[in-house]
């Protein structure tokens, strides 16, 4: 494929994929929607095969989409890592990351191994609070790269995917007929508790905060306990805890997970941004 294929054209499907939007990966790629689109035709033409599956509500891969999927992920590794090679040897030094909560306990650890095994010699400091305080750190220069959470439309960072907040936790906890919504959250400024929030009360929901914790791990505990329903990225749903649908629990607003800080764009934090951009975890 390296001789066939242009890497380009394969990281605009990568992108394509990833953000499960042709819009959104041309936002991502510094690139108009038209060229996102004439990316993938031609890897299409060139390859013979139809590999996205299109219509008006969502992007998704063929089995030959899949299939070439696979293989770009390993030509675009290897040229990322072919750049760094001759850029002057293994890349060193030390990453201040910050992360929010959710990824921290759930799919973020695969990442992390993964990037210490390719780069042994990078130190890490991580740091795990809300989005908001992480964009504060990174304002005042403590971090170099931020992994985090915005609202649809906001326009900062890097966008790594869309996901839909879903209501979680135990079918037990859903409101009886006239009861509040019983709610676990996360403290103010917390995004998904902002949606949250807006969606009971734009429904005229009643509803009270049981529990507040800035641990997942916490409300996660609470929601087991029956003690109330959380609001949680669809992907990012805790162990033991389901996906809940009920009369009084209303549809809840899409959020975005986005990279953001001067660590995009230098050494070695753009290892580290790029690791997490073409992550498997994202599928």
């Amino acid at each position: 494929m390296t001789r066939l294929v242009d890497p380009v054209l394969l990281r605009t499907l990568a992108a394509v994929v990833r953000s499960r939007s042709f819009s959104r990966a041309a936002e991502q790629l510094g690139l108009g929607q038209s060229t996102v689109s004439q990316h993938v035709q031609r890897l299409e033409a060139q390859l013979g095969h139809r590999l996205v599956a299109r219509d008006t509500h969502s992007v998704a891969l063929t089995p030959e989409g899949e299939t070439v999927l696979g293989f770009a992920r390993t030509v675009l590794d290897a040229h990322e890592r072919l750049e760094r090679a001759l850029a002057g040897g293994p890349v060193r030094g030390k990453v201040r990351f910050g992360a929010s909560e959710d990824f921290v306990q759930s799919r973020l650890s695969d990442v992390l191994r993964d990037f210490r095994e390719a780069y042994p010699s990078v130190d890490l400091e991580l740091s795990v609070a809300l989005t908001g305080f992480l964009n504060d750190a990174l304002a005042r220069g403590e971090l170099d790269l931020v992994l985090g959470k915005r609202h649809v439309g906001e326009t900062q960072g890097v966008l790594v995917r869309r996901d839909r907040l879903v209501w979680v936790g135990l079918p037990t906890a859903l409101p009886e007929r006239g009861e509040p919504v019983a709610l676990a959250s996360f403290p103010a400024p917390s995004i998904t508790r902002a949606i949250a929030l807006a969606a009971l009360t734009q429904e005229g929901r009643a509803f009270r905060v049981t529990c507040t914790c800035a641990s997942l791990s916490g409300l996660r505990a609470a929601a087991l306990a029956g003690v109330g329903v959380m609001a949680q990225p669809r992907s990012l749903i805790p162990d033991g805890l389901q996906e809940l649908a009920h009369p009084d629990l209303p549809r809840l607003a899409d959020i975005e997970f986005v990279l953001s800080g001067p660590g995009l764009h230098r050494e070695p934090s753009r290892a580290l941004a790029h690791e997490i951009l073409n992550a498997d975890i994202w599928d």
